[in-house]
């Protein structure tokens, strides 16, 4: 049975990716995990008929203001762990190789009294 922490993560993440299918990304992969790291999200966003961009998306959830930034959890380790995670995953799909890619954060801050989400999307934060 999954812990709080587990179930309030699975809400965020399906928020993100509502929020992303609404930019017309299509979703490729939900909690890639390898032991040295997880990629919350993988997307694919399509620029052009003959272009597309990888976005690995690092999730992270906060209930309450939105004055909160979440996103800064997102430290050395994290992306160190999550970069290692993205090598793993290029080598599991070669037919991506050559394809351009980024890292976000998107952060969803949850009201629960008014039952709703904000999201804030950092983009490119490993450059």
């Amino acid at each position: 049975m999954p812990s709080d922490k587990r179930k309030f993560g699975d809400i965020c993440e399906n928020l993100a990716i509502k929020h992303l299918k609404g930019k017309s990304f299509s979703i490729l992969e939900r909690n890639y995990l390898k032991k040295w790291g997880e990629i919350d999200i993988i997307a694919e966003e399509r620029v052009s008929r003959e272009t597309h961009n990888i976005h690995f998306i690092e999730v992270k959830g906060h209930i309450g203001s939105a004055d909160v930034r979440p996103e800064s959890n997102v430290h050395y380790w994290k992306t160190k762990r999550l970069w290692r995670a993205i090598q793993t995953w290029f080598l599991e799909h070669p037919d991506y190789e050559d394809t351009d890619w980024q890292v976000d954060v998107m952060a969803v801050m949850v009201d629960l009294q008014n039952r709703k989400a904000k999201i804030r999307w950092t983009k490119n934060i490993m450059l």
